[in-house]
């Protein structure tokens, strides 16, 4: 749809608005966001923040940048400005983001009591000491910085100014938000319990930010853009409240350029759809604009252009924030500009992004397959590799990895058959959307079959079940099969191998009957979890709406333990207790007997009988992989068939995001050329550096 008939009343949103000495050219923010790329992969983070540009944001930051060595984050992966050597890098990332005509910021951050420094070794720095707030609890404290520290930390931040400047950056965010900034630990009495100029009344615990801001006019020239981050809400007596929050912005209005407001804790700010729906922060956010000149910035995992329009048009926000929804769709704003609302690639809120940066390894996400493959592996969110040599390609199963791949090579140009067992399209998704929480996980689905449905060239065919003989029959040069996993009911998973003993008079069930309408419709039920991530919690709850007593069974010390990743294994573990469910930590299943469950201590080895009417088991899943086999036992290649491919949940089950990371790779690799032994993506190697004389 061209740009003069998309409705007017998304116009607001392409405004240009004036930043401190800048003009952003539209209101669509992406704020900082991780990608668990950093220091260690720059040109993959330059490209995805490229991509960004090329998708129509208004202004991009970086994620945290560290700007000196007493404060980093190890394991954590982060930008480092910790000297020269850093500026080309970014520098090469900030002529990435201005290369549409957006505004390109940087975000600084000295981590403070929240930096370990396992790497360089150096003694941590805090506003008042105390044992490092960590993640991971590292065995770590810091040191109360004297005023020679804090005279050192303003040299610190003014160098990272400069740099910032040479690199070529619009802005600098200074990070004062989630609980990990220093700024915000000055600004918190929870965290700032010094009796000199800094501590005490707000006005002195704003002190130090008002001396870092000056010095960043100064040594900038007045020429790049302030925005400070700051987190909306610190619980505890003394955090950092909203209302202080509130005091603190009406009593500085004019400090910054921009407001850049943030919920509390990073697990508050960027929780899952499953708990924060869009725009939570609306309540915290409402009223500051009255507070401030300088224009307001703020998040909530926005997906909706009315929602964005009603945000701006209500006065709670002059920009729209996003990190998450920059990920799902780089072109989120291009597409709104162009009203092409169909072909927006909503973020569903898993958080499987977030988890990229907290076990160290590449982000990944669930929607934009093409996430951090931009210059890895050339991918682009929008733009597919023309056809190959073949034509024709069947996909059995219309899952997510079958989904993304049919719709991949059907943009790709060629002829592809989708067959599908069942009557409906997604697969895992169409099951668990609609389970507690997880409604929004249906986009996966919803915008797969949106995209290939104009396609002519992509055939959908449901309730089509096909055989070893069918398959060979098709007449398809390629073969993808997709046909998905199923849980299993034996207990088998990380802790136990092989099967545990199982009375046949116990009912014993996995998810995937739950999911069905089938499983217990009362009674004591023992849910055993050796999956550790979001299923069991959630079947818990199915069952707790179902009147069940669900003893909550799981081998690990906290329940849902890998949903740390995802920011989410807190509020899991609250919901649990709030629902009465019953907690068996570090304890298993030994036997299921007839009326009741053996239990062992994990530490002890002491063991216990817990009697019970039925039994859920979510440990692992089992691939469907038999037509795979079958068909590979065949003279495939005398059928004219060229190649049968195992792919997403029936080659490795594993989150939604492989499945659909599985099809794309699966679609763009198709008549590709033999790439032996070489890696399948591109990589960087550090510098080494001239070895010192002898």
């Amino acid at each position: 749809m061209p740009k003069d008939t998309r409705p007017t009343r998304y116009d607001v949103l392409f405004e240009p608005v004036r930043i401190g000495p800048k003009l952003a050219k539209n209101r669509f923010y992406q704020v900082p966001h991780c990608n668990g790329g950093g220091y260690r992969d720059p040109s993959a983070v330059v490209e995805m923040r490229r991509t960004k540009a090329e998708g129509g944001w208004g202004v991009i930051f970086t994620e945290q940048t560290e700007i000196h060595p007493t404060s980093e984050i190890t394991p954590f992966i982060e930008q480092h400005l910790w000297d020269d050597r850093d500026i080309p890098a970014l520098a090469r990332m900030a002529e990435a983001m201005k290369s549409h005509g957006a505004l390109a910021g940087i975000q600084l951050a000295y981590s403070g009591i929240n930096g370990p420094n396992l790497y360089s070794r150096e003694v941590p720095l805090a506003v008042t000491g105390g044992p490092i707030l960590t993640f991971t609890s590292d065995p770590v404290q810091a040191r109360t910085m004297d005023r020679a520290d804090i005279r050192d930390l303003r040299r610190w931040f003014r160098n990272a100014f400069r740099r910032s400047q040479q690199a070529g950056f619009d802005l600098i965010c200074l990070y004062g938000a989630h609980g990990f900034g220093i700024l915000q630990h000055f600004l918190s009495r929870a965290t700032n319990q010094r009796t000199d100029e800094y501590g005490g009344s707000l006005e002195n615990r704003a002190r130090f930010l008002r001396e870092v801001i000056e010095d960043a006019r100064e040594e900038t020239k007045g020429e790049m853009a302030i925005s400070l981050r700051l987190s909306l809400h610190e619980a505890g007596d003394l955090g950092f409240s909203n209302a202080e929050v509130r005091d603190f912005i009406e009593m500085h209005g004019d400090l910054p350029d921009i407001w850049d407001l943030a919920h509390g804790t990073w697990e508050a700010c960027s929780g899952t759809s499953r708990f924060k729906p869009e725009a939570a922060q609306e309540d915290l956010v409402r009223g500051i604009k009255a507070l401030t000149s300088k224009p307001v910035v703020g998040v909530g995992r926005f997906t909706s252009a009315d929602e964005m329009v009603r945000q701006i048009r209500s006065g709670i926000l002059d920009f729209i924030g996003a990190a998450r929804p920059s990920i799902a769709d780089p072109f989120l704003p291009k597409k709104i500009e162009e009203g092409r609302f169909d072909d927006i690639r909503e973020c569903i809120g898993c958080n499987i992004c977030v988890s990229g940066d907290m076990t160290g390894g590449i982000s990944r996400c669930t929607q934009n397959t093409a996430f951090m493959e931009e210059w890895r592996k050339g991918w682009h969110p929008e733009r597919m590799a023309p056809k190959g040599r073949s034509d024709s390609v069947l996909i059995i199963g219309a899952g997510p990895a079958g989904l993304e791949a049919a719709h991949i090579l059907g943009k790709r140009g060629y002829q592809v058959t989708l067959a599908e067992t069942g009557t409906t399209l997604g697969g895992r998704v169409a099951r668990e959307r609609t389970l507690p929480g997880l409604s929004a996980w249906g986009r996966v689905a919803d915008y797969r079959t949106g995209q290939i449905a104009p396609l002519p060239n992509v055939q959908t065919y449901l309730d089509s079940r096909l055989s070893a003989d069918d398959v060979l029959a098709m007449g398809a040069q390629h073969v993808a099969i997709a046909t998905g996993a199923h849980w299993r009911r034996d207990a088998v998973a990380r802790l136990h191998l092989h099967p545990i003993p199982t009375d046949a008079a116990m009912p014993v069930f996995s998810p995937d009957d739950i999911m069905a309408g089938g499983g217990p419709m009362g009674g004591r039920v023992v849910l055993y979890d050796d999956d550790h991530f979001y299923m069991g919690s959630v079947i818990a709850e199915v069952l707790v709406a179902r009147g069940c007593r669900v003893e909550f069974v799981c081998p690990a010390v906290k329940v849902a333990e890998w949903a740390e990743n995802t920011l989410e294994q807190a509020t899991i573990q609250r919901r649990l207790m709030e629902l009465d469910v019953t907690l068996h930590l570090s304890k298993a299943p030994e036997a299921v007997l007839g009326d009741a469950v053996t239990l062992a201590c994990l530490w002890t080895g002491r063991t216990s009988t817990l009697p019970c009417d039925a039994v859920v088991m979510v440990t692992s899943r089992r691939p469907d992989d038999a037509l795979y086999h079958a068909v590979r036992a065949r003279n495939w290649a005398a059928a004219g068939i060229q190649s049968v491919t195992l792919i997403g949940d029936a080659a490795a089950p594993a989150p939604i995001a492989w499945a659909t990371y599985a099809g794309r790779r699966y679609a763009e690799e198709l008549d590709a050329p033999d790439r032996g032994d070489a890696l399948p993506f591109r990589r960087e190697i550090a510098e080494l550096l001239p070895q010192d004389p002898a």
